[in-house]
């Protein structure tokens, strides 16, 4: 059994490429995405749709409903329930996705003993400059509205009386898969911002606002997923604070700074990978699978 993690930013082409080695490689799929595990989310988190998936055997997609909690310690979970159906059906292991602080998380390990559901008790300000002022060098690499490493760090705080840093010192991660081999595409800044107004056009007309109309009425906006981009910009434009034109560019922009975002992160975060443009990853991957 081989595995391998495809990865680059959102509107990519991660997804397609998968399908396509997927069907040439007998392999299995786990998505690493933090919307796609939502059920009811089908439009904003831009998943494979059924038709798409075939044949295909996938693990990370509707796993469970918008008001249920999924977090990279289920993912972990996932990825070794996915990891025994590979080895019990003998088929290979794609995973892919944006999310990259799962994949970190899966080659890098978790350190064990801290109660994951204490939640914060004072505002998220306050939590984060507490922790800055403790532990400058770790919380520097958290952004300030990251609210779930922000209760993480906040709960080793409160239950161990130690900084994140210290905490890791002494409760060392295991890695669950560090050899992991990992590809990123790439695509030029510009055309990479065609490719996400393209998708952004084609999702309303697809039917997002519908979508986010009946996650709002079956859900409410409490859950965490409800704040995704795509769905908070809609709530916008019900709330009447948007037009249909300017809903269209909001989402397109903030895609366009997520997609930095996970290129900055996956820049810093993955050195041992091989990187190119879509085209030439195809055929590393193909080479990868027949050694």
């Amino acid at each position: 059994m081989k595995e391998i993690a495809i990865i680059g930013s959102t509107a990519s082409g991660k997804t397609a490429l998968s399908l396509q080695i997927a069907h040439i490689t007998n392999s299995v799929i786990l998505s690493l995405d933090s919307l796609c595990v939502y059920k009811d989310i089908e439009i904003a988190s831009a998943k494979p749709t059924l038709e798409e998936r075939g044949d295909i055997i996938h693990f990370g997609i509707d796993e469970v409903y918008p008001n249920e909690e999924f977090d990279v310690i289920k993912f972990i979970e996932l990825y070794k329930r996915t990891k025994e159906y590979c080895l019990l059906e003998n088929k290979n292991l794609i995973i892919v996705g944006g999310t990259g602080f799962y994949l970190k998380a899966l080659i890098e390990g978790l350190s064990q003993g801290v109660d994951s559901k204490t939640k914060l008790d004072i505002p998220i300000d306050e939590a984060y400059e507490l922790l800055y002022n403790l532990d400058k060098e770790y919380m520097q690499k958290i952004e300030r509205n990251d609210r779930y490493r922000i209760e993480k760090a906040y709960a080793i705080y409160k239950q161990t009386g130690l900084c994140p840093t210290s905490y890791f010192e002494e409760n060392p991660k295991i890695p669950v898969a560090k050899d992991l081999k990992i590809f990123e595409i790439l695509w030029e800044k510009d055309e990479l911002k065609k490719r996400i107004a393209k998708r952004t056009k084609i999702m309303i007309e697809s039917g997002l606002i519908d979508e986010v109309i009946f996650l709002e009425k079956t859900y409410t906006r409490k859950p965490n997923c409800m704040a995704s981009i795509g769905i908070v910009e809609t709530l916008e434009y019900l709330d009447g604070k948007l037009t249909k034109e300017e809903l269209e560019e909001k989402i397109s922009s903030n895609t366009v700074k997520l997609a930095k975002r996970q290129n900055t992160f996956n820049k810093s975060q993955f050195t041992n990978k091989t990187s190119s443009i879509i085209e030439n990853l195809n055929s590393d991957i193909l080479k990868y699978f027949l050694l």
